[in-house]
């Protein structure tokens, strides 16, 4: 039960959508600027994040845990410290039936033994009251949904939705992606799914990703209006090339930012459970820069760069690899001298051995790239960094005393092999704990997640800094701020 205090809190707007990837975490992040902009303290939430992008922020008691990357840069769109709070379930999937939970931040093993059913009653409490406490310190909070709240299968065990708009006394816009097709009847059914109470809690409809005139549009929403007594309140154009970070899935790879004839051809191995993918949404923006995702050999074809990314299941993607003849294919590039990179997971598989004493990831031979050992251990590293590069050789000199910011997500302990070294063929340690390159200098293993995120990094290997994220988070409040009725935006958190 909401105390008086919090119920004079923040006012809530709440983004549901009709489905995933309907749009709802692009939207809420032009929210958080947008209101942000009218000089009000505004903070994201989402309840349940299920994904494997993930961000190292800070939590109450001082620590530091994890969050989804989508409310990682909403905070930042809202000019707010990311926080635990903002994110307060994060489910990170390890395979088709099994997650690892974290709990405002920290991995609960107790959790991830219960049935998904069982989990609600459990975490209800930490998620109200971590919306509570955000509630009493902004004046506007922005939540997201997940998936659609008409999931009548999981309404009853509902915690990131309509329950948490009914808690928060939420004024919600239901979104739905209106260049799949079917859009209007999407909403309707949507909302036909709803209980009344529900209903009444949706503000206006939103029709995303349009393309074309939207007076073709009419009478639809007119129609749609009659049969719901919800107005269509916004139709938001296709943007692509927007410069924020995908939350699901592999995003659309570019045959070359701006547009500009292709100077370098970067190839990310896109393995079942590769995690922190959003990382690399930089390179879509660089000029020149040909950004392509490689599940078969043949989409390296042509590829100055060979990209291993993080794994949440490093092990388990190893063996995909091979599988696939990927492994060839990265051991070939690197005879010949081209770029490697792997990152964290990544890393890891460039290695020798994959050593799990605990049963958390599995044992595997490494690629052999470079004299390394990986050994996993029970608790998992978590922290930002902020470090830089050593004496660098070869392909990568470029980054020779760079100092760059990034984070650490990864139970993986690496070190150089012994008997190898013993032997005299000891990897260039150029970070120490961190980065390693082979002898020839092509192939470089890195912990820390976010180098292309680095302005500092990305003008030393393309001599272009990049797009900020100001930039980006401005252009999507001018976006919802051109495309909605007027008055519609101001009116939702007017008390």
């Amino acid at each position: 039960m909401r105390t008086g205090k919090q119920a004079e809190g923040a006012r809530c707007v709440m983004v549901v959508g009709t489905s995933s990837g309907a749009g709802k975490s692009l939207l809420a992040t032009a929210l958080c600027r947008y209101y942000a902009r009218q000089g009000l303290k505004v903070a994201p939430f989402k309840a349940q994040n299920m994904s494997n992008n993930a961000r190292v922020v800070a939590t109450p008691d001082g620590r530091l845990g994890e969050i989804g990357s989508a409310q990682y840069f909403q905070a930042l769109a809202a000019g707010a410290e990311p926080d635990v709070r903002m994110n307060p379930l994060l489910l990170k999937p390890e395979a088709d039936t099994r997650s690892q939970v974290v709990l405002l931040g920290q991995v609960s093993h107790e959790l991830g033994a219960l049935p998904w059913h069982e989990r609600g009653g459990r975490v209800w409490p930490v998620v109200a009251q971590a919306l509570d406490e955000l509630r009493a310190s902004h004046d506007v909070v922005v939540i997201e949904g997940a998936g659609s709240p008409a999931e009548i299968n999981l309404q009853h065990s509902d915690i990131v939705n309509l329950r948490v708009a009914r808690h928060a006394g939420a004024r919600c816009l239901l979104v739905t992606d209106i260049d799949r097709g079917g859009a209007f009847a999407h909403l309707y059914g949507t909302w036909a799914l709803l209980p009344e109470a529900e209903r009444a809690l949706i503000r206006g409809f939103v029709l995303n990703k349009f393309r074309g005139d939207a007076a073709l549009l009419a009478p639809a929403p007119q129609m749609l209006a009659q049969l719901t007594g919800v107005p269509v309140v916004a139709t938001v154009p296709m943007v692509r090339g927007h410069g924020l970070p995908e939350e699901d899935g592999v995003f659309d790879a570019s045959p070359s930012g701006g547009g500009a004839a292709v100077r370098v051809t970067v190839a990310v191995i896109a393995y079942p459970r590769i995690s922190n993918l959003d990382e690399f949404q930089p390179l879509r923006q660089v000029p020149g820069v040909r950004l392509v995702w490689a599940r078969h050999p043949a989409d390296c074809a042509g590829a100055d760069w060979l990209v291993l990314p993080g794994s949440k299941a490093t092990a388990a993607d190893l063996a995909w690899l091979r599988a696939t003849g990927l492994d060839r294919t990265v051991a070939e590039h690197a005879a010949r001298g081209g770029r490697v990179l792997g990152v964290c997971g990544g890393l890891q598989m460039l290695g020798e051995a994959l050593v799990d004493p605990h049963g958390i990831d599995g044992n595997a031979p490494g690629l052999g790239l470079l004299p390394l050992v990986t050994v996993f251990a029970p608790d998992k590293t978590v922290r930002r960094t902020r470090t830089r590069f050593g004496a660098m050789q070869g392909a990568w000199q470029p980054l020779a005393g760079v100092e760059v910011d990034g984070y650490e997500i990864r139970h993986g302990q690496t070190a150089q092999h012994p008997a190898m070294a013993a032997k005299g063929d000891i990897a260039r340690e150029v970070i120490p704990g961190l980065a390693w390159q082979n002898p020839a200098g092509n192939v470089l293993g890195l912990y820390l997640h976010g180098l292309f995120e680095d302005a500092r990094a990305m003008q030393a290997l393309f001599g272009d800094g990049g797009r900020s994220l100001t930039s980006v988070f401005d252009a999507l409040a001018d976006l919802v701020g051109r495309h909605f009725d007027p008055g519609v935006l101001d009116a939702l958190v007017v008390p």
